[in-house]
This record gives structure tokens, sequence and C-alpha cells, in this order.
């Protein structure tokens, strides 16, 4: 499998945009993960080698088990006294957004990346994109924004350009949104991808290493805590979550990235195929789901907390306190009563 057809006028005009830009911004969601960052930089790498003036601006922090990744120093994250700066975006000619499917993923910048006078280019992987650039590049058959990015350079005049440190960054994007290619990653085309990116030598045992064996003792010790006082296990509907007070991440000094991955620990409960975290934040309350098979996770979130996402992992909000928030995640359970009791895997 290569990039579809239908984006072949498309990528001409993307490759042609790209060569008569001066200045070239590229943007990740707010809060990114391994496959936002991971495709931004290689996307920067890339463009860097074509001879491009890029700048790569996060909205947010970013969890620092990816700063080992090529180019890291390059991204600008925003921070209280720049994300309000008004000319964040001057003398951008190229503005790519990557990995989000709507303004309000890159949170207090939106406004000016839709106003920007830039020409904007949008890729990513997630379903129902919004309309508010002027290519897009939106494929929910890929596993990954870092997958679907490698075929649109690998279709184009820039494919000779990718390098280790090119791959590493695809690599990495690829393999944190498959969870280590535990799910959404049955598509043989995703392996396709991964083995070319591994015949420019990424080192993959490095890259697990990085990102999932370098947390610190607290981070480790707040698992622990987790696990013992804060997962529940609902047998009968299979279904397990975990709830995170405001109490325990003050108590066990979270840092940025520190509950990541923890909504997947309920999943390895034997019988579980649904699974969700509730993590209290200062106005709100975060909310991942992630789900086995078919069942669709995001779907429940987009109909009962104002989210959306893949069918096995998917994102949402609660603005009910911690415990009104649990207390209706339950309740809307029991109308999926009959399809997760019936529901084999």
């Amino acid at each position: 499998m290569a990039l579809p057809e239908k984006y072949n006028n498309q990528l001409e005009r993307l490759v042609g945009e790209i060569d008569k830009a001066k200045k070239i911004a590229i943007v990740p969601h707010y809060n990114p993960d391994g496959d936002a960052i991971g495709s931004a930089l290689a996307l920067g790498l890339l463009l860097e080698k074509a001879g491009k003036n890029v700048d790569i601006i996060s909205p947010t922090q970013y969890p620092s088990f990816l700063y080992w990744l090529p180019g890291n120093k390059k991204i600008r994250v925003l921070g209280k006294k720049t994300e309000n700066d008004p000319n964040i975006f001057k003398d951008i000619d190229l503005l790519i957004g990557v990995d989000f499917n709507a303004l309000n993923r890159i949170n207090n910048i939106a406004d000016r990346f839709d106003k920007s006078n830039a020409f904007k280019v949008l890729i990513d992987h997630h379903p129902y994109p919004e309309d508010f650039t002027d290519l897009l590049f939106s494929e929910t058959s890929y596993c990954s924004t870092a997958g679907l990015l490698f075929e649109i350079i690998e279709k184009s005049k820039f494919n000779g350009l990718i390098d280790k440190e090119i791959a590493t960054c695809l690599f990495t994007g690829i393999m944190t949104d498959t969870g280590s290619f535990s799910f959404n990653s049955s598509n043989p085309n995703t392996f396709r991808i991964v083995s070319e990116l591994m015949k420019h030598g990424v080192d993959k045992d490095l890259a697990f290493d990085r990102v999932y064996n370098s947390f610190s003792k607290d981070r480790m010790r707040f698992m622990g805590h987790v696990l013992l006082n804060r997962m529940v296990i609902i047998p009968e509907l299979k279904t397990g979550y975990i709830y995170i007070t405001a109490k325990d991440r003050k108590d066990f000094n979270e840092q940025f990235g520190d509950t990541e991955n923890f909504v997947n620990i309920p999943l390895s409960v034997k019988g579980v195929i649904f699974s969700a975290i509730f993590i209290e934040r200062d106005n709100f309350v975060k909310i991942s789901f992630r789900s086995k098979g078919s069942f669709p996770a995001n779907d429940f979130s987009a109909k009962h907390f104002n989210g959306g996402g893949h069918t096995n992992a998917a994102g949402g909000e609660s603005f009910d306190s911690l415990q009104e928030t649990r207390e209706k995640f339950v309740t809307i359970l029991k109308e999926y009563e009959e399809t997760l009791k019936n529901y084999k895997y």
C-alpha cells in the first residue's frame, strides 16, 4: 500500500508550497504524545534538510520520555508568557498541523492558527476532521499520523532525505500510538512502513527503552498506588477504570506525562475489554478510554463525555466532580450491559 492516489494532486500542491515557502511552522496538538512529537520532529528535520527555515511550535509541554528524540531541542514550547504572543505566526508562509483534527486541539493558539495568512496544511489520522486548512491529508486507515506522514514523504521528491534521525522520529510515533503494536496495528501496511524505517538504521530496542523504561522513582510508586488503591474492576461488564485525585498527583510529585499509559493497565486483567481513566485536574476531569476488538471507545466518548478519537483509543472530559464523573460512567455502562457481557474477544 502507498498513499492513496486521491492525494496525488494535493501532494503536488504541497511540494509546490514547500518549494516556495521561506519560513515554515509545524504545530502538533496540545499535550502532545509520541505520535504528535515524532511526526512534528520528523517533518521538521526533513524540511531543514531540504534547506527550509522551520519552526516547530508546541502549544504545551510534552512528556520527558520524548526528550531524547533527534531534534528535540528545536521544539519551541509555549508557556504562560508566550502562549498569547500575537506574532507567533508572523512571517510564516506555510503552516502545517500534525496529529489533530479540530482547531480546539491546539488550545490557546487556535484563533491565531486559523487567522494566519499562511498556506495551511493538516496531516492527521483521526476521524471527522474539521475544515480549517487549504490542504487536508486525513486517513483513518493509518495507525498513526507518523505512518501517514511517511507515505506522504515516500511518494514525494523528498523521499531520499529520510535518514536515521528522521526514521527514528517516525518509528517512535508509530510505536507509541499503537502501544508498541498492541492495538490499532493489524494492517499489514503498518509493518511495511516499519520495515522501511528499519532500513534507515532505527534502533527499535533503544526507542522502546527510552520511552517505556525511563521513569522516575516517584512515577513508579505513583503507579503502585494506582494499582493498589485506584483501580476498579467491574467483571460483569468486562470493564475496568482508574481514578486519580488531585491529592494523588501532589503526593507523588506528578510530572507531565507520568500518567501516560495508565489507562491501559485495566486491559491487562483477564476478561476486561473496556477501560477508562479519570484524572482530577484544576477545573475539570480529564478522561481517556481504551478498548479491545471493535468496541467503539470513540463513539462512547463522543456520546457521553464530549470527546472522540479512534475505535480503541479515545479521550474526553467532564466538568462534574471526580466522584460525579465516576458515578456517571458506571451508570452509563449499564446501557451497554448486554453488549459488554456478550462481547467476545
